[in-house]
């Protein structure tokens, strides 16, 4: 999970309370560095709309991998483009971006029913996580283009070059 600056030092309740009626939406590829950046380069798969509360009672049993359980308006939704998810953008209920989060299988902070979308038929996030604290993106610009480092301990999200 990457926080927008404006909830940089936000608590998990902070977050979930900025959620209350903000809206989860479905990128394929390009996941911009940070949450304040536009998204330029994926398109919308899908866009579920939280309820409010955003969130009901934490998940049982859970190790303490920041699990949450999120409430939508609708279980599922209809996709609208056919692509592989790959990250969500959260914004509160005006637009505000809260954060970025990465989607698929694995190890991820969000979990959907189905590895790709396609147009015209349902998906559903499955799981999230929210774990704090939130990973940090640092770059540079070199003669390769921008390099941008994470702190994430996953090995293959910690550097990505664009040119």
């Amino acid at each position: 999970m990457r926080l927008a600056e404006g909830f940089a030092s936000a608590s998990l309740d902070e977050l979930k309370a900025a959620l209350d009626g903000g809206s989860l939406v479905i990128y394929s590829t390009g996941r911009p560095p940070l949450p304040d950046h536009d998204v330029t380069r994926s398109g919308v798969l899908a866009t579920f709309t939280f309820a409010s509360p955003a969130f009901g009672a934490e998940p049982s049993g859970e190790d303490d991998d920041g699990a949450v359980a999120p409430a939508f308006a609708e279980d599922s939704v209809e996709a609208v483009n056919v692509g592989t998810p790959s990250f969500a953008r959260a914004l509160k209920a005006d637009g505000t971006v809260v954060a970025d989060f990465s989607v698929g299988p694995g190890k991820t902070e969000v979990k959907l029913s189905e590895v790709s979308a396609t147009g015209g038929h349902p998906i559903a996030v499955t799981s999230m996580r929210m774990p704090l604290p939130a990973e940090e993106v640092s770059w540079e610009k070199t003669g390769f283009g921008h390099v941008y480092m994470t702190s994430g301990d996953d090995p293959r999200r910690k550097m990505s070059v664009r040119g």
